[in-house]
């Protein structure tokens, strides 16, 4: 399992029961986890949440809060920081378990200040923040959805990096793509981070296990000469990180890309404890 503890301002408290407890800055969240099946470790603490997400048997759910908070909050990691806010789908707007990666990109950028970087699904535009403060010489910021586009945009200027060059795109990410093939662009990085399902900006439907080889045979023509990395990430249930990996392996075995890929699950681990919550997983190709 890949995971990292450089994310000072997260702490995983405890997990357990189809829940997690989290500590976000100050603000302390519970939110339900599939994957957190055996028992709590330390089940007396878990009613001082400051807000609970309870999920809804008809799907989707809502915020019980316990006390006041704001409508979004700040949290730093190493020197960046972050906007925080709930969602009504859950999330934060954050994944901290993808901190594993932003390290493994910032060491891997640090004697390449010339390379340009698409990121796919970018969400909220924490890798893309990661991806500016490493000053490199572009960034492609791709998402469907203009609000988490928007997300993005805050969290590069809670940073200061309005000078960095990053191009925001609200588009499909296969689409754009193929756009950019035709266009003779080429990459030394790229991330992509694509959903189980989901709607397009023209209520395109996308389904993961019908994507994913497109996907990535796009994304490997995109590359430059001299590629430094290609990140695939997924939530997916239903498949391994072996799965992904064989699928990687079965398009660079057609391409002239030489390097190696690992492919692993990332983890959070419980504070104070031996265990780890298991949090979808990475399948990296990298030129080292």
């Amino acid at each position: 399992m890949l995971y990292t503890n450089t994310f000072s301002d997260y702490k995983l408290i405890d997990a357990g029961d189809g829940e997690k407890l989290e500590s976000w800055g100050k603000i302390v969240l519970r939110r339900p986890d599939p994957m957190a099946i055996w028992k709590r470790s330390k089940p007396d603490i878990w009613e001082n949440a400051d807000a609970y997400y309870h999920r809804s048997n008809t799907g989707g759910g809502y915020w019980e809060y316990k006390h006041k908070l704001p409508e979004s909050w700040n949290v730093k990691y190493k020197d960046l920081v972050f906007k925080v806010s709930p969602t009504n789908f859950k999330h934060t707007g954050i994944f901290p378990e993808q901190a594993n990666n932003w390290d493994f990109i910032s060491n891997k950028l640090a004697n390449h200040k010339d390379a340009r970087v698409l990121n796919l699904f970018a969400y909220t535009g924490v890798a893309t923040t990661v991806l500016a403060s490493c000053h490199i010489n572009e960034i492609v910021h791709v998402d469907a959805a203009k609000g988490m586009v928007e997300w993005a945009k805050e969290n590069r200027d809670l940073n200061n990096l309005q000078d960095e060059k990053i191009r925001y795109i609200v588009d499909d990410c296969l689409k754009f793509m193929k756009r950019e093939n035709r266009r003779g662009r080429k990459y030394e990085g790229i991330i992509m981070d694509p959903p189980s399902y989901g709607r397009g900006p023209n209520n395109e439907v996308f389904k993961f296990e019908e994507q994913i080889n497109p996907l990535i045979e796009e994304a490997i023509k995109l590359l430059s000469d001299n590629p430094l990395f290609f990140i695939i990430n997924t939530y997916t249930t239903g498949y391994s990180s072996t799965t992904i990996k064989n699928v990687l392996n079965r398009h660079l075995d057609n391409s002239n890309l030489k390097g190696n890929v690992i492919a692993d699950e990332l983890g959070i681990q419980i504070d104070n404890t031996n265990y780890f919550l298991p949090c979808g997983f990475t399948t990296r190709w990298s030129n080292d």
